[in-house]
């Protein structure tokens, strides 16, 4: 019975009076209407109006009847709004439920805090976990894949049933063992999509001989766009040629984030000398190559030469010289979009490194005086050599290969359409990628041994 209510801007409280005359023992199930005291229950319960709601609840203790019962006295129950120990009611916990199943964690709690209903972010995963997983039943077709659980350190296997498109289930590790002995577990399995990793190929080979094996569209197409780059970085020097003899765009102009200025060649400062990286990345493929016609293992390199492993280990697998090049040559700098203008205000005369400092810096450059300096500290009495149109990165013309023709911007289209004029062999890998993607796009599989023999006709070793 609710007694009387008090309200404010933020909250209603609502106080009321349990009026049964008896109540069950929740241990012996026996009735007893004999009352031992009463004390005050508050209960969170669902927001009214962007308002938090708090029943203050009268209830009573009762004495046990049963003499061998375990419990002396009990505390009465009201059925749906109340449960032992529960500071909620259960309108407001499955409220909450619907919000952590839905936002989990933080998300959530903002959330509800929005609704008058605040929760912690623990609270709602709490809510989480203690719903149980629904049973795996029936699995047909089973998505297999790694995740990290501490990049670098430590990884997991996921299993996926992807015709119910829900997680089953997680593996410790990424190995072969632990996904053999959970497939033997589950002999209906007719179809394995994984990644191309060779554990996982061997786990379901052992685990699941009856299932077919197949790679998943995503790291296919992943895998194309890594062999498209290759392909990209072995020939930029075509790429560079054909900007190389464009027009540069107007100096002065704010940074551009979609592209950076690029000295002449690439592989040269802004006065034509040889860069000191590059000829140092040359010395260090050379050694690292002759080393492993030895037969000398990359840890051994590693320790011979003092490089990280990961180093030797990038100059190992590398298949030419020009590829590492490419990525020496075009390392970035946060004044790269600022060079054209420096260069036409010094080729001008103007040579007060502050003055052009502060220009720089109404233009977008966020770096010190010393960067500018340093810089300019190349410059000659003859002043900068004119300044080309920027060549695209590899990794960008890459990504207008990859990219849906329709999808490109008119500019991005145009550019592309110049490098395949020039480079016979990046026109030929653009073909091949429309072409696979229309494979994969119709499910064509009947067309790919005739994709196959036509890339290998073309001198596209990375693809």
């Amino acid at each position: 019975m609710v007694e009387f209510v008090q309200q404010s801007a933020v909250q209603i409280v609502v106080h009321a009076r349990a009026r049964s005359a008896r109540a069950r023992c929740p241990h012996c199930f026996e009735m007893s209407g004999r009352v031992h005291g009463r004390y005050v229950r508050r209960l969170a319960n669902a927001a009214i109006g962007g308002r938090a709601v708090v029943l203050e609840l009268s209830v009573r203790r009762f004495r046990s009847l049963n003499g061998s019962c375990a419990a002396v006295t009990f505390a009465e129950q009201i059925e749906g709004l109340t449960r032992p120990h529960a500071q909620k009611t259960p309108l407001l916990r499955s409220v909450l439920l619907s919000i952590a199943c839905t936002l989990a964690g933080r998300p959530g709690a903002r959330l509800a805090a929005m609704l008058g209903m605040r929760a912690a972010k623990d609270t709602l995963l709490q809510l989480l976990r203690a719903v149980p997983d629904p049973p795996v039943s029936h699995v047909r077709v089973l998505g297999v894949d790694d995740f990290a659980l501490r990049k670098g350190d430590s990884y997991a296997t996921v299993l996926v049933d992807l015709k119910a498109r829900r997680p089953i289930d997680v593996l410790p590790r990424r190995e072969a063992e632990p996904l053999a002995a959970w497939l033997a577990g589950h002999p209906e399995i007719e179809i394995v999509c994984r990644d191309r990793a060779s554990a996982y190929a061997e786990g379901a080979r052992t685990g699941a001989p009856q299932a077919i094996q197949v790679a998943d569209g995503w790291h296919l197409w992943r895998n194309l766009a890594e062999a498209v780059e290759k392909t990209v970085g072995s020939h930029h020097s075509c790429i560079r040629s054909a900007f190389a003899t464009s027009p540069s765009a107007e100096p002065g102009t704010a940074h551009d984030n979609q592209r950076s200025f690029d000295p002449p060649d690439g592989m040269r400062d802004c006065l034509g000398r040889p860069r000191r990286l590059v000829a140092r990345t040359k010395e260090r493929y050379v050694a690292v190559q002759e080393r492993i016609a030895e037969g000398k293992s990359l840890r051994a390199i590693s320790r011979e030469m003092r490089l990280d492993h990961s180093t030797v280990r990038r100059f190992a697998r590398a298949t030419s010289v020009d590829g590492l090049l490419v990525k020496a040559a075009n390392r970035q700098s946060i004044l790269d979009g600022y060079k054209p203008h420096l260069h036409q205000r010094w080729n001008e005369g103007c040579h007060d490194i502050p003055r052009l400092h502060r220009e720089v810096q109404e233009l977008g450059f966020p770096g010190d005086i010393q960067t500018v300096r340093r810089y300019l500290r190349q410059a000659k009495e003859g002043g900068f050599p004119a300044a080309s149109r920027p060549a695209p990165r590899p990794r960008r013309v890459a990504r207008w290969i990859m990219t849906n023709p329709q999808r490109l911007s008119a500019g991005d289209a145009q550019e592309l359409k110049e490098i395949r004029a020039v480079c016979l062999h990046l026109d030929a890998a653009a073909t091949h990628v429309r072409d696979f993607a229309a494979m994969l796009h119709d499910r064509r599989s009947d067309l790919l041994p005739d994709w196959i023999m036509r890339v290998l006709a073309d001198d596209l070793p990375a693809l």
